[in-house]
């Protein structure tokens, strides 16, 4: 019988969960023993998943579950250096030279585990099976509209927290941009979830966008055009061949662009598209600050869907589900690429 633990999260601001309640009633149903942790943060009441049928046991307690369960969680387990026994289920952001991947798959190696990284379950065509895009770009478009505002009011965007749904996200928001006159948004890499999620966020508001792809960008740059709006939205991963789109020369330029949101968020890489920052934002510190007169702030939050964990935590398990309940073969499929690709780095 395969045996699911979902952890609870440790990570601050991270209320979201893979498996909803429904998806483990799927997953009883179907033969499978489903173990969720109890947790101070899920969005979703551990209540609800002991009325699924689901066994309830203590949050992070999940060293010591039975040696066969496969732990699945979704963002980073805490950093204390022991040797990691169970197969997981995780974003394990430790394939790309990411901060501490190293640290993170010399923990696997020392203890035995298996790492089954969530961004790398892919089908036949190498295309993601599970996301969380489309409520990244959202998210993503959402702080970075308050920053804008922030900025509007000579403030700096103030910390933000999670909110219980869309609604009254927006609502919020409406109140933020209020008596100051519209903006308008350029968005990059528009025709996917994450730029469709941004679209949809400064849509809602009544902000004017202007869509680009990679039709728009392939000249390669300079873009004068992304100074020309108030607010940007990278929604581009970086990768070989990627374009700057907002260089340092740009600081000194004539410019409307007060405000970047750098949904992507890849400032380590070397194909960062906006080299104007070094590292990530966070929670409670937004945006960070890289030019004034007039003032240039940019958004690089990593974990973007935790703003609305309820729709990002149902969008991502509906999608995910159905790969769960292959877990009986961990070989074939998604699960059998996914540890191909955990044997090639460890």
């Amino acid at each position: 019988m395969t045996h699911i633990w979902v952890r609870a999260e440790q990570r601050d601001n991270e209320d979201r969960v893979g498996i909803t309640p429904e998806g483990a009633k799927v997953l009883l149903d179907a033969g499978y023993r489903v173990t969720v942790e109890e947790s101070r943060s899920r969005i979703i009441p551990t209540q609800s998943y002991q009325v699924a049928g689901c066994e309830i046991a203590a949050e992070n307690s999940w060293p010591t579950a039975p040696a066969d369960a496969i732990v699945f969680g979704l963002k980073e387990l805490p950093e204390d250096g022991t040797p990691l026994t169970h197969r997981h289920i995780m974003f394990g952001h430790a394939y790309k030279g990411q901060f501490s991947g190293r640290t993170l798959l010399d923990r696997f190696k020392a203890g035995g585990g298996t790492l089954y990284d969530l961004e790398y379950l892919v089908d036949d065509n190498g295309r993601r099976v599970a996301a969380f895009g489309y409520w990244a770009g959202f998210a993503g478009a959402a702080v970075t509209v308050r920053a804008w505002a922030a900025a509007q009011a000579g403030a700096i965007c103030p910390s933000m927290s999670s909110y219980p749904n869309k609604d009254a996200l927006i609502e919020d928001l409406r109140q933020d941009v209020k008596g100051y006159k519209a903006p308008n948004a350029i968005v990059i890499g528009a025709l996917g979830r994450v730029g469709t999620g941004a679209a949809d966020l400064c849509d809602a508001l009544g902000i004017d966008v202007t869509k680009w792809d990679i039709n728009e960008t392939q000249s390669g740059g300079p873009f004068p055009e992304i100074l020309e709006h108030d607010l940007f939205l990278n929604c581009i991963l970086a990768r070989p061949g990627t374009p700057v789109f907002v260089g340092k020369d740009s600081l000194s330029a004539e410019r409307k662009l007060t405000a970047i949101g750098d949904i992507a968020c890849d400032p380590d890489s070397d194909y960062n598209p906006i080299p104007l920052y070094t590292s990530a934002t966070t929670w409670s510190a937004p945006v960070t600050r890289v030019a004034e007169n007039p003032t240039l702030d940019i958004m690089a939050i990593d974990n973007l869907p935790s703003l609305l964990p309820l729709e990002s935590s149902y969008d991502f398990a509906e999608q995910l589900l159905p790969h769960l309940l292959e877990l009986n073969d961990l070989n074939k499929g998604v699960w059998g690429r996914a540890h191909s690709e955990f044997k090639r780095h460890i």
